[in-house]
């Protein structure tokens, strides 16, 4: 295994299953799911128990059926035929990997063999009144598709767009800015709310130590604020007038937005009764669902869900962190279920420059298919901070919507599904409720084989029942085909390192928060020397005893695993405050595959020798990644690293003055910005989170233009894939200290506290082998 680790692989083409398009029944290039909304760890299944366990990889899926489209890729068709055609003992849906038997007359389900009539409709075109191939139908050439489902897939009226924002108005809400910057994105954001039906509704409550209604009937000349002071049993006053037609009541709701930032502004009030608060909205939401949306920048202090401040600086980093992992209190979690059973999910975005307990709040985003933000020691007055939260609340309120959705995955006869990873509710032992389709969020799903596979095709089909935000009833369909193999060699070259990489953040998620973070670290580590032992012991001879040795296909998997167990959510270390830590774990632990891996193993570029003539405007073609190791820094070198969350930019001390001032507009280094900390204490333990951000000039020069294009695209891809608008940090090689730390701490390939450096990491592994070889 090579001491520098080939990392231009993670930027190549994800690998296929092992089994051309054309095997599929009509021979189409899009019969097989692209990787991007189906992956599965094997793209050879082992097709024995023995084997599978022989092999020690799991098998399992990591699947985003409602991921974003982004620049270039192809939409998914949608169609109405006469019926929905399915299996009638599974229930699998008719897809390209059926098989016609019986003259064509009945077609064979590829994932129980149960044979099925053929409808008749299937070779008449509705349309024209004249035979048709069936061999174009999209359900026999595309393995994603969108039906729109009949009347039968529905047990009430299509459900409406339903927003309901719950904002803290409490004194550190709004000195920090935080609610006259909410008011405003919402108010920017009113015309891209879906409502292409006008039945999209609209509510808004603002919460101190009492509840703020207000109402916004739209044959009132302002808004009206009525106040509930009684915690005890809170009432909805005036129901009808709370939750209003956003088509009806844009001029009162545009109104409010626009004084709401003033009308509390000189409040002392650092109370919030956000317990009592989400009470009301439940009961308000309850008999139509829809989405609670939370803006919280204070510990909740009253009633019911009161929290207090449990940091303590002294357990980070040890054994008993884990009890600041755990929620405090039941009430969120509850209070989430009830809402999931409701179709209501909760989104969550926090702010607070002290504790916020993110390990209780976030569950009411983790049990209602919804999201958590979370903006530490946020600021309005930072023009950067600002502009973060405004891009992500604005994505957020305008990308698609699907409503009170189900998600259930099949699989082949003789695999079965163990276990599920992802916000989510378990309605049943295979069914994942989700009352909002989060496009952000993938899926993991363990499998294991109960018996052994007796076909050379395994099939997975994932379908989610949803209402799109138009009110039709859709159900997305992906499925996925991969070969079985009886080859174990063929097991380990079809593994997809990607996959499992991920598969294993999940689980080490899971883990970190039902134990300890040590555990999770210790069974990520066992799972690997696992895989590595088991290839070592069938295909190693006794000169290769004392190597590491790995296919090519899963050369970069220790790699991987070594960004995971440095990454901030499970690295053993004193500096990250238990907010910090918790949320992510919570946002690993939903992650899709592509964001996953680049926040595991951030991209790395040097921008000091670039070609700005390399694509046109002056954007859009990234130079060849580096290595995470501050071996390929140089003094004059000018550096950007990325993590899906955040973007820095380094400035070797020896930078050439050209450079200082095409990009900085500064005639020297010295006269560069940098990035300095902001002194926030969260009981006597440091923030290192708590940046204060610089921007970047866009100057007229193509060098300029060449790295705010990079910049910009990054943050394109990344607020399209999972609503994240990361900040630019620029940092200075003999600039702020916790600033550098920040940043060199993600140059994993380097030794940092008391985690190996990757040469140090295969040394570890190759001893933990000669272990377990002379075990």
């Amino acid at each position: 295994m090579q001491s520098e680790p080939p990392i231009h692989e993670l930027d190549a083409e994800p690998p296929r299953p092992w089994i051309a398009n054309t095997s599929s029944i009509a021979g189409s290039p899009m019969a097989n799911c692209p990787p991007s909304y189906q992956r599965c760890t094997f793209n050879a299944i082992p097709n024995t128990t023995q084997l599978l366990s022989k092999c020690k990889i799991p098998l399992a899926l990591v699947t985003s059926p409602f991921r974003h489209l982004l620049p270039g890729d192809e939409p998914v068709p949608v169609i109405q035929p006469e019926q929905i055609v399915r299996c009638r003992r599974c229930r699998t849906y008719i897809n390209p990997w059926v098989q016609f038997v019986e003259q064509g007359t009945r077609w064979k389900c590829n994932l129980c063999y149960v044979v099925n009539e053929v409808p008749s409709f299937f070779d008449w075109d509705q349309e024209t009144r004249q035979p048709r191939d069936r061999m174009k139908r999209v359900e026999l050439t595309h393995s994603v598709i969108d039906f729109i489902a009949p009347q039968e897939y529905m047990v009430r009226p299509p459900q409406p767009v339903v927003f309901f924002f719950v904002i803290d108005v409490s004194y550190n809400a709004i000195q920090s800015g935080m609610v006259a910057t909410a008011a405003k994105a919402i108010l920017s954001a009113l015309d891209s709310i879906p409502n292409s039906d006008s039945r999209t509704k609209v509510g808004i409550m603002t919460v101190d130590s009492t509840l703020h209604f207000y109402n916004l009937n739209a044959q009132a000349s302002e808004p009206q604020m009525l106040v509930v002071a009684d915690l005890e049993d809170v009432y909805l006053p005036l129901p009808e007038d709370l939750l209003v037609l956003l088509s009806e009541s844009r001029g009162i709701i545009e109104s409010l937005l626009g004084r709401i930032g003033d009308m509390l502004k000189g409040t002392q009030n650092v109370q919030n009764a956000l317990g009592p608060a989400l009470k009301a909205a439940y009961k308000l939401l309850s008999p139509i669902g829809g989405k609670i949306i939370v803006l919280q920048a204070t510990l909740p202090t009253l009633h019911d869900g009161a929290l207090k401040a449990r940091e303590d600086p002294k357990l980070l980093g040890t054994p008993k962190e884990a009890t600041l992992l755990q929620p405090a209190s039941g009430f969120y979690k509850t209070l989430a279920v009830d809402c999931s059973r409701a179709q209501v999910s909760v989104d969550l975005f926090a702010f607070s420059p002290q504790y916020t307990d993110i390990a209780t709040l976030s569950g009411l985003a983790k049990y209602t298919g919804g999201s958590t933000y979370f903006y530490p020691g946020f600021n309005a007055a930072r023009p950067e901070d600002a502009l973060k939260f405004a891009n992500e609340l604005t994505h957020f309120l305008g990308r698609p919507l699907l409503l009170e959705a189900v998600l259930r995955v099949r699989a082949s006869r003789g695999i079965r599904l163990t276990a599920f990873h992802g916000n989510f509710f378990l309605r049943s032992t295979d069914l994942l409720a989700l009352p909002n389709v989060n496009p952000d969020n993938a899926y993991a799903i363990e499998m294991t084989l109960e018996e052994n596979l007796s076909t050379s095709l395994a099939c997975f089909q994932s379908a989610v029942l949803c209402t799109a935000s138009n009110g039709e009833r859709r159900i997305r369909v992906v499925t996925l085909a991969v070969p079985t193999t009886g080859n174990l060699q063929d097991c380990f070259l079809s593994a997809d390192q990607s996959a499992l990489a991920v598969l294993l953040a999940k689980k080490a998620v899971e883990r970190s928060l039902s134990s300890k973070i040590e555990d999770a670290r210790d069974a990520i580590v066992h799972k690997l020397t696992e895989i590595m032992g088991a290839y070592k012991q069938n295909f190693t001879t006794s000169g290769q005893a004392v190597q590491l040795l790995l296919p090519e296909n899963l050369k970069l998997l220790p790699l991987l695993i070594l960004g995971l167990l440095k990454h901030a959510a499970l690295r053993a270390t004193s500096t990250v405050s238990s907010d910090m830590r918790a949320h992510v774990l919570g946002l690993q632990y939903v992650f899709p595959l592509e964001f996953s891996i680049t926040n595991i193993h951030p991209r790395f570029w040097a921008l000091h020798n670039i070609d700005i003539q390399s694509d046109n405007n002056g954007e859009g073609v990234f130079p060849p990644t580096l290595n995470l190791t501050s071996a390929k820094l140089e003094r004059h070198g000018l550096y950007l690293l990325e993590t899906g969350m955040e973007v820095f930019l380094w400035v070797g001390r020896a930078i050439p003055q050209e450079l200082c001032s095409l990009l900085f507009d500064k005639p020297s280094y010295d006269q560069i910005p940098s990035g300095k900390v902001l002194k926030i204490v969260v009981n006597a333990q440091m923030c290192l989170i708590a940046i204060f951000q610089v921007i970047l000039p866009a100057l007229q020069n193509a060098y300029s233009q060449k790295v705010n294009g990079l910049i910009n695209k990054i943050r394109q891809i990344r607020l399209l894939m999972f609503t994240s608008y990361p900040h630019l940090y620029i940092v200075k090689e003999d600039g702020d200290q916790s600033l550098r730390m920040w940043f060199l701490s993600h140059l994993i390939e380097d030794r940092i506290e008391q985690a190996y450096s990757y040469p140090q990491w295969l040394g570890h592994l190759r001893d933990q082998m000669a272990k377990v070889s002379s075990g």
